[in-house]
């Protein structure tokens, strides 16, 4: 397939970008560097499919990404993938993954099982722009998306998630408890790829991987680098909300869990200023 990738010198973009080309597809690159921004109509002609990563917030931050500028956030985002979408359609483009996110399911009660069905129901700005693009995809005629609701997605480079608390915890300083779903980015680009082979893709799927608690991924930091700094109490996950994926378990997906963390840890750690 030729596919336009938004987003594609992003955090997300740059690990999924070779993984799509080493499966033998041709990405267009649309990003800031390629002269793309949200709210421009690319030339998608001759483009079998479109995935949607970008996303323009305060660096770091998605909840609360808006700053103190909700409507700057807004016509980025929210506007933008509503023209990004019409663009794709007016230029005969028949596939599209939305990278959209579980955000889309912060209103419901603490502790609920999240099925890939599950309307969206958002409780800050955040969750609403992803629902919206969620909303405008489905009624996108002639189009066949997928929404992939993605948790917390970790991975290699410079701008990795847990650069600052690693760097914390290597240098003594106190780390508050918390659990959260997490997600390789290579497995998302693996979810990727299966939906775009996929004949009939489902219009919703979330993609979430492990339940990972601060102490258990500190607990492999150190024993990588040898400090023996107190590790974070365990959190309280009973709370959570989690992820079920039986939409793409049924198209094959399996995630690669701890081993994968594992795996990739001492290449984050390689990227975390220690002293």
């Amino acid at each position: 397939m030729r596919i336009a990738l938004t987003g594609a010198s992003g955090f997300v973009g740059t690990s999924v970008r070779p993984l799509l080309e080493q499966a033998g597809h041709v990405v267009t690159p649309l990003d800031r560097q390629n002269g793309y921004a949200l709210g421009d109509r690319p030339d998608l002609r001759d483009h079998d499919a479109l995935i949607h990563c970008a996303f323009a917030h305060q660096p770091g931050r998605f909840r609360g990404g808006e700053g103190n500028d909700p409507q700057a956030f807004i016509t980025a985002n929210q506007t933008g993938t509503r023209i990004l979408f019409d663009q794709a359609r007016l230029c005969g483009v028949r596939r599209i993954l939305f990278l959209s996110s579980r955000a889309v399911h912060d209103g419901y009660p603490p502790g609920m099982f999240l099925t890939d069905d599950l309307p969206p129901r958002p409780d800050n700005l955040y969750g609403r722009v992803k629902a919206d693009g969620e909303t405008c995809l489905a009624s996108s005629g002639g189009l066949r998306g997928t929404a992939i609701r993605a948790t917390g997605l970790y991975g290699p480079g410079p701008r990795n998630k847990w650069r600052d608390l690693i760097s914390d915890y290597l240098r003594g300083r106190p780390i508050t408890p918390r659990a959260g779903t997490e997600l390789h980015v290579a497995d998302l680009a693996a979810a990727m790829l299966l939906l775009l082979a996929h004949p009939a893709p489902p219009a919703t799927v979330n993609a979430s991987d492990l339940v990972l608690d601060r102490h258990d991924l500190l607990a492999e930091v150190a024993r990588l680098s040898g400090c023996r700094h107190d590790l974070p109490r365990r959190a309280d996950a009973a709370s959570m909300r989690l992820a079920g994926c039986a939409a793409l378990a049924h198209l094959g997906w399996r995630p690669g869990g701890m081993s994968l963390l594992k795996q990739s840890l001492p290449q984050l750690m390689d990227a975390t200023p220690h002293l």
